[in-house]
This record gives C-alpha cells, sequence and structure tokens, in this order.
C-alpha cells in the first residue's frame, strides 16, 4: 500500500533541500544531478507515473515538454524538444539527445500553431500563472492538436500532505497545489476541450507494481494525467 505521506517525504526531501537554500532556478542549476538521479533512486514511482502518461501523450506528430527538465519524460516519451529556464537541466537533456530552448512556461519564443501537442509533468506548482501558460500552449498547437498535464492531484491524500506542509518550508510557501477541477475549468476558459483522464499512485492498491495501479479517471489515484484538445 502507498502511505501518501512516506511518498511526500521521499519526493519533496530533494527539492525541500533545493529551494529552502537558492533561488528557483539556481536552485536547480546547482542541482540538476541531485534532481536526475531521484528518478534512479525511486524507479518505481517514477515508472507509473510515466506509464500513466504513455496512455494520453500522442504517439504521432511534433511534440515539445514545457519545463523538460533533464528529459526524464520527454525521451521514453518520444519528445524531442523542450522548454527548460534553468541552465544545468538543459545541459543534461541537452546531452541526452533533445534541442532545449531557453524559456518560462508563460512567455514562449514559438510560432503559432508549430505543435501537434504540448506536455507539462509536475510544472504546474512552478508556474506563476497557469492561465498564461496554458494560452501559451493553445498557440503554440496546432488546430486539433493535444495538451497532457500530468500532476499531483491537491485533492487526493497525497496532495493534502502537500498542503498540509506548506509552511515548513520555503518550497512548501511557493508552491501552489491544484486540484482537477481547477485545471480543467481554467483549460476551459483557455478555449480547451474534449477532456481524458488518466490516474495512478492509488492509496488502495497493494503493491506499486500492480496493473491496477493505473485506471482511467481521476478522484483516486494522487499523480492524474489530464489530455484537453484545442478544437480543430
Amino acid at each position: 500500500m502507498i502511505s501518501p505521506a512516506l511518498y511526500a517525504e521521499e519526493t519533496l526531501t530533494l527539492f525541500q533541500f533545493i529551494l529552502d537554500h537558492m533561488p528557483k532556478t539556481s536552485a536547480f542549476d546547482e542541482h540538476a544531478s541531485a534532481y536526475d538521479a531521484w528518478f534512479d533512486e525511486h524507479e518505481a514511482f517514477y515508472q507509473l507515473e510515466l506509464k500513466a502518461l504513455q496512455q494520453l501523450v500522442p504517439t504521432r506528430g511534433e511534440g515539445i515538454e514545457i519545463g523538460v527538465g533533464t528529459g526524464r519524460f520527454a525521451i521514453p516519451l518520444g519528445i524531442n524538444t523542450g522548454v527548460e529556464p534553468a541552465e544545468a537541466m538543459r545541459v543534461i537533456a541537452q546531452e541526452k539527445g533533445i534541442h532545449t530552448i531557453s524559456a518560462v512556461a508563460e512567455h514562449l519564443p514559438l510560432e503559432a500553431e508549430s505543435f501537434d501537442y504540448v506536455l507539462f509533468v509536475t510544472t504546474l506548482c512552478f508556474l506563476d500563472s497557469i492561465e498564461k501558460a496554458f494560452n501559451e500552449a493553445f498557440r503554440i498547437l496546432k488546430p486539433g492538436g493535444a495538451l497532457v498535464i500530468g500532476f499531483i492531484d491537491k485533492d487526493s491524500d497525497l496532495g493534502q500532505q502537500y498542503q498540509q506542509r506548506k509552511n515548513e518550508s520555503r518550497f512548501y510557501q511557493e508552491a501552489t497545489f491544484h486540484s482537477v477541477n481547477e485545471v480543467v475549468q481554467i483549460l476551459e476558459s483557455c478555449q480547451f476541450n474534449d477532456f481524458k483522464f488518466m490516474q495512478t499512485l492509488l492509496p488502495d492498491s497493494e503493491t506499486l507494481s500492480s496493473e491496477k495501479q493505473i485506471q482511467a479517471g481521476y478522484g483516486a489515484g494522487a499523480f492524474v494525467v489530464v489530455r484537453a484538445l484545442k478544437p480543430a
């Protein structure tokens, strides 16, 4: 069984150390290698999130990940281009073969209607404006293109653990967590439609390797994937 408290401790220890000691971007520059190594140390959680994303990320067309980090999700998902503001993260991603762009989600130096799909993974809580980021994603998507978002649902048990610990450090104080309903509402205001959902990290599953750990919908799993389309 997945303990929300244990998972919160495992996933946030690194980020808490980084962000308690340095500004946001500088922190990830300074500790990019440690960030990248986290995925190897917590392979089971990483693989579940990746498998949930694979259910909704398109397998054809040109995609881009916003907040690509070190490329841990982009590479297995077949994405060759990423936006990342932290230079050290970009260097690691570039070494893995990803074309990286120095920018933030709210201001993308990209042409309109230039991608078939856009991916965000665990980046929403760091954005200055989700609405601006979604509007930018809408702008660079081709008609009929997909926006795919993976994040921790604020209303899940794990999301509640995040909320309860917000005041323990600068990281929690600055982070803004969101529920699925909040994200959908903003997506609708940005003209996206045709939503699909997948979820994983279910608190009532006995093992991390269980096939039941990845299910359609939301409301049970801590990690939720939302796919929305730009009207054709």
